[in-house]
């Protein structure tokens, strides 16, 4: 490197703690022929022998041809080397910044972090690097738990032709923040914020870590940190949303949210969307009533969101589960006067735990609902409905369900059109069962031989054999 400071690196790291996860051409649908077979030479050729091998494939190479190979190359960082290598003569040496930024990238990714320099030093004399090879470095020194080697990375960008400003202050921050290392990214940004002015972006990046690393502690310190350095912004959802989702799955998280929610009231600072959804998941996923109503109550009426159709039905699904129906259904008629309007899986939602609960009174009212609307019943729903709706002696409203499904679907309506047929004759309504009998004969739906039997046995007694004769002929002719 000459004049550039001292850098800590060596020829090859061991593995990352993760194994690297590398797109491959193999799986990649759609992909131009010529890209195809470039990958399979890179990927089936050993290294020597991978420049004569497409040297005599006589193929004309583009830069974006060039781009896309070595996307589905990182499994193989040695034979891409040797085919950009290759390629480069093709394009009188004029590689584009992409192609260049991505042999940086696989040759980090890979640890060959010596070869990886010697890429960002010849892209140094092209005039070629970027914040975005920077951006790669830094990624790929966090991956291999070397984030020392990525803060010594930005302390020499300046030799690269590169401003260390805050735009890369963050780059770097957020590579490592990625890692799982928020924790360092915070010791960095204490020590660079006496030469680089941390802005929003920097906090909103360390308090994203801490979400997702689960640390309330850290993110209530950095929280404290953020307002000293660049104070309250109403723009600053994304941190915000971030912080208060750390808080609410720590412990007392319910009133810790609610809490800052008040203070940020306060100062006319609000957290978004994101944030009310992913909590409203979390809860309907354990149960928590309790803490989505406050949650809800808090963010419709002191923030101003106004629900979407996905987050009522996430609280549908919510009191579903707990059998509060009735709140549920509640809450249903209520989405019209919100302007989130009830979708398929609105109604489907309540319907299917109406069923399961055996809240059939309502279950019927809002089937005829549902049809009406033509948000209609899934199947499976359906077959429960006339199960159940038959065993309460209640054949009308599992008559109604049954015309619903063969107008509505087509396929697997065997079982439960027996189960009908049975149903009706052991009601008492034998004509009502040959006519269904009839009628699934006619579509093509099977009628199985015990149910035909129990209607032979039934309509003997009732002195119709010449109606049994009639539907077995029907039945034999199908």
């Amino acid at each position: 490197m000459g004049k550039d400071k001292k850098r800590s690196h060596s020829q090859r790291s061991s593995s990352p703690p993760k194994p690297p996860n590398f797109p491959s051409y193999q799986t990649a649908p759609n992909l131009n022929p010529k890209v195809r077979l470039l990958c399979e030479i890179i990927s089936t050729t050993p290294s020597p022998a991978v420049e004569t091998l497409l040297q005599d494939t006589g193929l004309r190479i583009t830069q974006v041809d060039v781009e896309n190979v070595l996307k589905f190359s990182y499994s193989f960082p040695s034979q891409a080397v040797k085919f950009f290598r290759w390629s480069g003569h093709q394009l009188q040496h004029h590689h584009s910044p992409y192609s260049w930024n991505l042999v940086v990238d696989l040759l980090g990714k890979n640890g060959l972090f010596d070869a990886m320099w010697d890429a960002v030093k010849s892209m140094k004399n092209e005039g070629l690097v970027s914040l975005a090879t920077f951006a790669s470095v830094f990624s790929s020194y966090v991956s291999f738990d070397k984030v020392k080697e990525a803060v010594l990375t930005f302390e020499v960008m300046d030799q690269y032709g590169c401003v260390r400003d805050i735009v890369a202050l963050n780059t770097l921050i957020s590579a490592i923040c990625r890692e799982g290392k928020t924790i360092d990214g915070l010791e960095f940004l204490s020590v660079a914020k006496s030469r680089i002015r941390p802005d929003l972006d920097s906090y909103a990046i360390l308090l994203e870590g801490w979400e997702k690393e689960g640390n309330a502690s850290l993110a209530k310190t950095t929280f404290d940190e953020m307002v000293a350095e660049v104070g309250w912004d109403p723009g600053n959802v994304p941190a915000y949303d971030s912080f208060l989702s750390t808080l609410i799955k720590g412990k007392d998280g319910v009133n810790e949210a609610l809490k800052y929610i008040d203070i940020l009231h306060q100062r006319k600072c609000y957290p978004g969307i994101k944030f009310f959804r992913d909590v409203l998941e979390d809860f309907q996923k354990v149960g928590n009533v309790r803490g989505a109503e406050l949650i809800w109550k808090a963010m419709v009426e002191k923030v101003g969101i106004r629900p979407d159709t996905e987050m009522y039905n996430l609280m549908i699904e919510l009191y579903c589960s707990k059998n509060y129906t009735d709140t549920a259904k509640k809450m249903l008629d209520e989405m019209v006067f919100a302007g989130a309007f009830p979708d398929m899986q609105s109604y489907n939602l309540l319907f299917h735990f109406l069923i399961k609960n055996r809240k059939l009174k309502d279950a019927s009212v809002l089937f005829n609902e549902m049809v009406k609307n033509e948000f209609f019943p899934s199947k499976t729903d359906c077959i429960a409905a006339v199960k159940i709706f038959l065993d309460i002696g209640d054949p009308y409203v599992a008559v109604k369900v049954w015309k619903f499904m063969i107008e509505n679907y087509d396929s697997d309506l065997d079982e439960t059109g027996n189960l009908l047929i049975n149903g009706l004759r052991d009601a008492n309504m034998l004509p009502e069962a040959v006519k269904y009998a009839e009628d699934m004969i006619e579509k093509g739906i099977k009628v199985t031989s015990a149910t035909l039997s129990r209607l032979k046995h039934s309509l003997s007694r009732e002195k119709k054999d010449g109606v049994y004769e009639e539907l077995l002929r029907k039945w034999k002719s199908s």
